[in-house]
């Protein structure tokens, strides 16, 4: 897959450098990736919640923080529109 948002996982990692080594796996995880549908996702993240509109949410470092993201999954592209904490996550509008 592709991963586009890389920057947005860059700002996130200098303020939570604890979630570093976990987003660093999932974007080698994610990059050797080929996801045609939801169940894909759900095969290799069972944690993951599937949205309308191919988005996913990630538990990331043990359900500490989250990441959702849009799957284009005719094109192989992951798209990272959002991650923070709990209380980031609270606020967004899904």
């Amino acid at each position: 897959m592709e991963l586009l948002g890389r920057g947005r996982l860059d700002d996130f990692c200098r303020g939570h450098a604890d979630a570093r080594s976990w987003i660093s796996n999932w974007i080698s995880e994610v990059e050797e990736a080929v996801w045609k549908r939801p169940s894909d996702v759900k095969e290799k993240y069972a944690s993951a919640s599937i949205l309308s509109d191919n988005r996913v949410v990630f538990n990331v470092k043990g359900n500490r923080y989250r990441m959702l993201v849009q799957i284009a999954y005719n094109t192989g592209k992951v798209v990272v529109k959002k991650i923070g904490t709990h209380d980031d996550y609270d606020t967004w509008d899904l």
